[in-house]
């Protein structure tokens, strides 16, 4: 299941163009046209990786009604998420902020008006500014949906790594380092699986004397639309909300700490192909 050696050169394509390549098992990495999502398929495994917090794109003829600033919007996106596991065959990624639209949101919901106790807009949107939003909200989701489906109908079942992260200077105690969220997942199903992985979690090693623990539900509770979405229209498929703490930035300076990242994406690169072999082998009809 690892990634493969060959370099697969990205193309701009519709979301039709998408999907039917995903609809014929092309191998390929692309943009969408709109520049809102990525995605790489480099071998058909039964596993994906999600990283839809990682974008940090902000349409121009919003700037001048946004009242968040620029570093605001970062301190709330997942920055190196996608990076994180960027080794993998299968990658889905938004590149647009989740300020303008939140692909971890039903679209009902997706557009905010307000964020983290702040006003957002100094004056609302317009239908048709809300409307370009939305348009790539769901395109994003029927490439969701169709990926999954030939996912699950090739390997009968699949997983889904649903990378995140979080803030830690905003918490008033100790949080982990990694959070699992399950509240809308089978845990009766796949709860002993769970554990497994926040257990193989907690192995990882960081540098900085950074502690390296890991929880279920203790920050977060994995209530995203992202999981909610994959849940809810396969059966058969289990999504692992998993969220590791900021250790890998200075919040307030807005840093990154490239070596941390690269140490979580070494550490990934193993473990993710291990647990999902381990999955297929336990959950497949016999």
């Amino acid at each position: 299941m690892a990634e493969k050696n060959h370099i697969i050169v990205m193309q701009r394509l519709s979301t039709q163009e998408i999907i039917e390549k995903i609809q014929a098992e092309k191998t390929f990495s692309a943009v969408s046209d709109d520049y809102s999502f990525t995605l790489k398929i480099s071998n058909y495994v039964p596993y994906v990786c999600g990283a839809v917090h990682d974008g940090h794109n902000f349409r121009r003829e919003l700037w001048a009604k946004c009242l968040h600033s620029e570093y605001d919007r970062w301190y709330e996106e997942d920055p190196e998420t996608r990076n994180m596991v960027i080794s993998h065959p299968i990658i889905i990624s938004g590149l647009d902020s989740r300020f303008e639209y939140d692909l971890n949101r039903a679209p009902e919901n997706a557009i905010y008006e307000d964020a983290w106790g702040k006003q957002l807009w100094k004056i609302p949107l317009t239908n048709q500014e809300k409307s370009i939003s939305l348009a790539k909200h769901t395109a994003f989701y029927e490439v969701v949906h169709t990926l999954m489906t030939k996912i699950e109908s090739k390997f009968d079942l699949a997983i889904v790594f649903d990378m995140h992260s979080y803030n830690i200077r905003r918490w008033d105690r100790e949080v982990p380092t990694w959070n699992l969220g399950t509240s809308n997942i089978d845990n009766d199903r796949f709860g002993d699986f769970v554990e497994k992985w926040r257990q193989s979690l907690e192995e990882i090693q960081f540098p900085y004397q950074i502690k390296s623990t890991a929880k279920i539900n203790d920050t977060f509770q994995g209530n995203g639309y992202f999981l909610k979405f994959i849940t809810k229209n396969f059966k058969n498929t289990l999504v692992l909300a998993t969220e590791i703490a900021k250790v890998y930035c200075n919040e307030y300076d807005q840093v990154i700490f490239p070596e941390v990242v690269s140490i979580v994406e070494k550490a990934l690169r193993e473990k993710i192909p291990q647990h999902a072999t381990k999955f297929h082998n336990e959950f497949s009809p016999q």
